[in-house]
């Protein structure tokens, strides 16, 4: 069985948020990637979910005082619920674990035994190991 870990992509090439930034910062960070989807950190690196496009669209949906981007720059991260997020993976799992939970997100965040983040493995990469496993 192979450790998650060959498969990481670092924390240090990932697009993630600190839940302190500003939901304008988490907007432009979010278009600039192209991403749907982004990891967020708390000050001490933590991981604490995953914030969305769609998160972000109900919660500027959902308070008319947001008219202009600006208006983005006076609320923190921290502050927008989230619907769901991703499931943390432990850095000492193993690629067996991760199918069933690359089903429904399109990375897994992975944590070392504190819960510090240190990177992701994307669902592309488990389906393509197990692509490579099987045939």
């Amino acid at each position: 069985m192979e450790n998650v870990l060959l498969f990481l992509t670092p924390k240090s090439t990932v697009a993630y948020l600190q839940e302190d930034f500003t939901l304008r910062q988490a907007v432009e960070k979010m278009k600039f990637h192209r991403y749907s989807s982004v990891p967020i950190i708390d000050d001490k690196g933590k991981y604490v979910g995953t914030i969305t496009e769609g998160d972000i669209f109900w919660y500027i949906y959902n308070k008319e005082e947001l008219a202009t981007t600006y208006d983005l720059e006076d609320v923190r991260l921290k502050d927008v619920p989230r619907n769901r997020d991703n499931k943390a993976v432990s850095a000492s799992a193993h690629m067996s674990e991760l199918f069933n939970l690359s089903i429904n997100q399109n990375f897994l965040p992975i944590v070392d035994d504190s819960n510090t983040f240190i990177g992701i493995i994307t669902r592309k990469t488990i389906i393509e190991h197990f692509m490579k496993t099987k045939m």
